[in-house]
């Protein structure tokens, strides 16, 4: 089979990539490389900008099979421009359902359940809360009709694989990174559940699900917790750290618990890693100094994205300016 990895390169990608190169499937990775200066696994690699129809057209022609990881990431990312969501998450999708005729895997993400109580499946009422959840659910209606299978993904941590940067902005990440360089911690409000997945059990079930035959939506989490158990549970590995707890609720509302069963039952769906797995790595890695500087901007979609989203001197502004 030949697999093209839209996004290959970063995050998720990486940990799809390195599961992917030990199968018999053929190969491609493209991608921007938007928060990266190389790209050197023994991979074929086309460089290009899913925005870029005509390269990617190109790109597409070759695949039997795309694993679609490129996306802005993040409430705070996406709030930056509602233009370059709406390209990157949205267009793109409607672009790809027009022309390519192939298995399509999708990364949508558990954040359109937005706030709602008790746990929830994949036939659970939607409340997009922001423009990155809005986003996603917008390209899962572009897919509906197709054959795509869409993962629904909690919030992922944990580290991917040798080359691709660590994301220092999903929560269990930041707080174990800020564990360790500050010996406290921020929490606001704690009542608030998150889902959780490490980034190496969504890769895994993706690549899992290449030579089968199911579609529709599933729900990938490994386990639900509030803020605040997590917080505890980091107390297990930094016994002196300390918590600043605030009842005053952070901007972001989400609060929801997510069901996998369905993700179990039709797909063998079984997560391998636990949070204390991610977190004990984490610990290990910057604690050894293998992270020269945690808070340099690349390690955050928006710290990074804001100067290049906002500027139209950058070479991303020019691009969006364009598509206005």
């Amino acid at each position: 089979m030949k697999i093209l990895i839209v996004g290959g390169a970063g995050y998720l990608g990486g940990a799809v990539t390195d599961i992917l190169l030990g199968s018999k499937h053929e190969l491609r990775v493209y991608d921007l490389l938007l928060y990266e200066e190389t790209y050197r696994k023994n991979v074929p690699f086309v460089y290009g900008d899913i925005r870029d129809t005509a390269r990617l057209k190109e790109a597409l022609r070759w695949a039997d099979t795309v694993i679609w990881l490129a996306a802005l990431v993040g409430d705070p990312a996406c709030s930056l421009s509602e233009i370059f969501t709406r390209q990157v998450n949205t267009d793109s999708l409607r672009f790809l359902k027009d022309t390519f005729g192939g298995k399509i895997i999708f990364m949508s993400t558990c954040s359109v359940y937005g706030a709602a109580a008790g746990e929830l499946d994949e036939k659970s009422s939607l409340n997009p809360l922001s423009s990155y959840a809005r986003s996603k659910l917008q390209a899962e209606m572009i897919l509906k009709d197709t054959d795509a299978l869409i993962f629904r993904l909690g919030t992922l941590f944990g580290v991917s694989d040798a080359f691709s940067r660590i994301r220092f902005d999903l929560v269990v990440n930041t707080l174990v990174m800020r564990a360790v360089m500050h010996g406290r911690i921020s929490i606001f409000g704690g009542q608030q559940y998150r889902p959780h997945l490490h980034v190496r059990d969504a890769a895994a079930a993706i690549c899992a699900c290449l030579d089968r035959k199911e579609k529709g939506i599933y729900n990938l989490a490994a386990e639900n917790t509030t803020i605040l158990e997590l917080s505890r549970r980091l107390q297990k590995f930094f016994p002196r750290m300390s918590v600043e707890a605030s009842d005053t609720m952070f901007q972001d509302n989400r609060n929801y618990r997510v069901s996998s069963a369905k993700a179990t039952r039709e797909l063998g769906f079984k997560p391998r890693f636990s949070l204390e797995d991610g977190i004990r790595e984490l610990k290990a890695i910057l604690e050894e100094g293998r992270v020269k500087n945690s808070f340099v901007s690349r390690f955050s979609n928006f710290l990074y994205l804001k100067p290049l989203i906002s500027e139209y001197n950058s070479p991303l502004g020019k691009v969006i300016k364009q598509n206005i």
